[in-house]
C-alpha cells in the first residue's frame, strides 16, 4: 500500500471579472490529479511555471483546501479530517517552500525557527532539550551549534535552506513537500542540497514528493516522474522510462530543452507554439493548441489513458 494516494484531485480558482467582480470563469489549477508516493520514495513531479505543480503539492498537505478529489496517506483520508484531527498528524506531513529567505522569519533565530514546531508538538519539555535537539538537527544538515542564535539574513542562500531543512524533519516526517526547493540557488549549492536530501532519505526513511521544472535534477534524485501540464499530469512513469522513451509530445518537448554539452550528441529543439490558456474548456486535450502532433479529434475529446509498460502510462491518441 503507497503511504501517500491521491485520488481524482481537483482544485479550481474563480477569475473575478467586471464591475461586479463576478467569478464566471475558472482557472484549472490542478484537473482530476491521481498519483501515489511509497515510503522512502522520491516521486517528481515537473512541468512548466504556472501548470500547477505547488497547488498540487499545497493541497496534498491541505495547506490549500482542495475542491474535490481524496488524498490518503498511510490508511488515513486527510480531506476527511477536521482542523484539530489534521493537526495531530501534521508532523508527519512537511514542506520545504521554495526560498527560504521568505519562508524563514526574519526576526526568529534559528534555534527558534527550528525548534517552534518541537515545542508546539510536544516533542521537547524544555528549552534546554530544545536546544540540544536543534543543534543535532542543524549538525544533521551540514550545520553547526554556533549558528543558534542568528538571523536569516547571516545566512547565504544554501545555509538558510539547510535551517528550512531542518525544521522540516525536526518533527520526524513521513512525507516531505519539497516544493522548488532548489530552483532559488547556484547550481553548486544545488548539487549539495540535492545530495543532502538523499542522505537524509537513507537515513531517515522519508519520502519526497518533490516538485521542479528542471529536468536534470529531477532525474537525478527521483525514482520515478510525473510531468503535469495546465493541472492534468500526462505522463508517469520511472525516471529512466521517462527519459529513454517518452510517449507524450510535451514530454518530448521538456526534454529537448534539456541542454547537451556533447556537439555530437544534441538533438533538435522542439519549440511549442501557441498559447497557454487556463481557462480554457474542460474538453478536449489542454495541450492541443500546442502539439506539434495535434489530430482534430484532440481538440473535442479527451485522451484515453494508455499503458506503454506496467510503471508507465500517458494521455495522448498517439
Amino acid at each position: 500500500m503507497p503511504l501517500l494516494e491521491v485520488k481524482e484531485l481537483t482544485k479550481f480558482f474563480p477569475v473575478q471579472t467586471g464591475f461586479w467582480k463576478k467569478s464566471s470563469l475558472k482557472v484549472r489549477a490542478v484537473d482530476r490529479v491521481s498519483l501515489d508516493v511509497n515510503a522512502g520514495e522520491t516521486v517528481g513531479l515537473v512541468g512548466e511555471s504556472g501548470c500547477g505543480k505547488t497547488t498540487l503539492g499545497r493541497a496534498v498537505l491541505r495547506l490549500i483546501e482542495p475542491d474535490s478529489g481524496s488524498v490518503v496517506f498511510d490508511g488515513i483520508s486527510l480531506t476527511q479530517l477536521s482542523q484539530a484531527q489534521l493537526r495531530k498528524i501534521r508532523p508527519r506531513l512537511q514542506i520545504v517552500f521554495q526560498d527560504p529567505f521568505s519562508s524563514l522569519n526574519p526576526r526568529m533565530v534559528v534555534l527558534d525557527q527550528v525548534g517552534e514546531g518541537l515545542s508546539e508538538h510536544g516533542f521537547v519539555k524544555n528549552r534546554r532539550e530544545k536546544e540540544e535537539r536543534v543543534v543535532q538537527l542543524l549538525e544533521q544538515v551540514g550545520l553547526s551549534g554556533d549558528h543558534l542564535y542568528r538571523y536569516p539574513h547571516e545566512f547565504s542562500g544554501g545555509q538558510r535552506q539547510r535551517i528550512a531543512i531542518a525544521r522540516a524533519i525536526s518533527l520526524n516526517p513521513d512525507l516531505v513537500v519539497c516544493d522548488e526547493a532548489v530552483s532559488a540557488l547556484d547550481v553548486s549549492v544545488q548539487a549539495q542540497i540535492i545530495n543532502l536530501l538523499r542522505e537524509l532519505q537513507q537515513r531517515l526513511n522519508i519520502a519526497y514528493l518533490f516538485i521542479s521544472h528542471d529536468l536534470t535534477v529531477v532525474k537525478y534524485i527521483s525514482r520515478r516522474i510525473a510531468v503535469m501540464y495546465l493541472g492534468q499530469l500526462v505522463e508517469f512513469a520511472s525516471a529512466q522510462e521517462l527519459f529513454d522513451d517518452p510517449r507524450h509530445p510535451y514530454t518530448e518537448a521538456l526534454l529537448s530543452a534539456i541542454p547537451v554539452l556533447d556537439p555530437d550528441a544534441r538533438k533538435k529543439r522542439i519549440v511549442l507554439t501557441g498559447e497557454v490558456n487556463p481557462l480554457g474548456a474542460a474538453q478536449g486535450c489542454p495541450f492541443a493548441p500546442r502539439c506539434p502532433k495535434v489530430m482534430p479529434q484532440c481538440h473535442h475529446e479527451e485522451p484515453p489513458l494508455q499503458w506503454a509498460s506496467d510503471t508507465h502510462w500517458f494521455r495522448c491518441f498517439l
